[in-house]
């Protein structure tokens, strides 16, 4: 598949807002493995926040978005609290944010290009890991980030459980 990855910019957000409601809508109606909520995460207000930013990045088949990821130094309070490979005040650390997949391209290899898209942007910015969280029944990412080398480091609370979202695995690829 021809798919081009790239830094979002502003006439991307509404194509990105109505990828996150339909992925919502979408995982209302069934297993619903992220955890992802409409009118909560993702919103139009993370892909504005991305965007200006500059830490967005959009992957393009036929110029339309069918994937997206954020990357930036900002961990959540609770991974402070982990037992990293290293610590770091995430200067020199990635966090990946708010990874979704078009619908119609789920299982067709865009997730595992945006995670090796964000192995490729850490090592060119110097980075020295990439972290992220995930919700701890999304086996499917689960697969996904052990597959291309994530190691899980720890369990923790990210303070979603008002939505029903009690605990997070953490994950980290040394670059």
């Amino acid at each position: 598949m021809d798919l081009i990855i790239e830094l979002g910019n502003i006439y991307d957000i509404d194509e990105l807002e109505q990828l996150y409601n339909d992925l919502n809508d979408y995982l209302a109606k069934g297993a619903n493995y992220p955890g992802g909520l409409k009118d909560v995460y993702p919103v139009r207000q993370n892909a504005m926040d991305g965007v200006k930013n500059g830490t967005l990045y959009v992957s393009r088949h036929n110029k339309k978005i069918i994937g997206s990821v954020i990357l930036n130094h900002e961990a959540e309070p609770a991974y402070y609290k982990a037992k990293w490979k290293f610590d770091s005040d995430y200067s020199d650390v990635f966090v990946v944010h708010t990874l979704v997949v078009h619908l119609k391209f789920l299982k067709c290899g865009v997730g595992k290009a945006l995670v090796e898209f964000s192995f490729m942007h850490g090592t060119d910015s110097k980075a020295k890991s990439i972290r992220l969280d995930v919700y701890e029944t999304n086996i499917p990412a689960i697969r996904l980030y052990e597959k291309c080398g994530f190691t899980y480091v720890d369990t923790v609370d990210l303070g979603l459980g008002s939505y029903g979202l009690n605990w997070f695995k953490l994950y980290e690829k040394l670059l």
